[in-house]
């Protein structure tokens, strides 16, 4: 009996300890998702078409641009665009002035170490038989942001 007692108090132990351990879960420690929410994106765009184009007016298009734009529509979030080239958008990245970067990025772009690339929205043949996979890029380290715009994509393939 008091072996049975131990595993039991051992299991809610256990329990609690990884419901505690798991609460707030993936975290961002700069707080990004939590200030995108009902608040505003702040995305770069690096021209790549069909990716991202900004045209003479100003606006913005592409297919990376619709994309982010729906997860926008997602988190209720207003998106505010930043034209750049990639470097001088990935270094905002860093510096936390942007959330986001848009420009028709691969999986194998050399910026990889300086951001957080997502899980590939799109998979395309190249002219010389080469499949590249087509990412987004987002501040490094801010996993609850990530896991929300991967679920969006996750969910986007699947067709939800």
């Amino acid at each position: 009996m008091a072996f049975g007692g131990g595993r039991l108090v051992g299991g809610v132990l256990a329990a609690l300890l990884l419901t505690g351990c798991s609460s707030g879960f993936p975290k961002d420690p700069e707080g990004t998702l939590d200030r995108v929410r009902d608040g505003e994106l702040r995305v770069g765009i690096s021209e790549s078409p069909p990716w991202a184009e900004v045209d003479d007016s100003g606006r913005s298009a592409g297919l990376e641009v619709e994309l982010v734009e729906d997860f926008a529509e997602r988190v209720d979030a207003d998106v505010v665009w930043y034209p750049g080239s990639e470097s001088h958008l990935i270094r905002s990245l860093e510096g936390g002035d942007l959330d986001v970067v848009v420009a028709g990025l691969t999986d194998t772009s050399p910026w990889e170490k300086h951001a957080a690339l997502t899980r590939p929205h799109t998979e395309i043949e190249t002219w010389d038989g080469r499949t590249e996979k087509i990412v987004l890029a987002t501040r490094p380290g801010e996993n609850g942001f990530l896991t929300e715009l991967e679920t969006f994509l996750v969910e986007r393939e699947e067709g939800r």
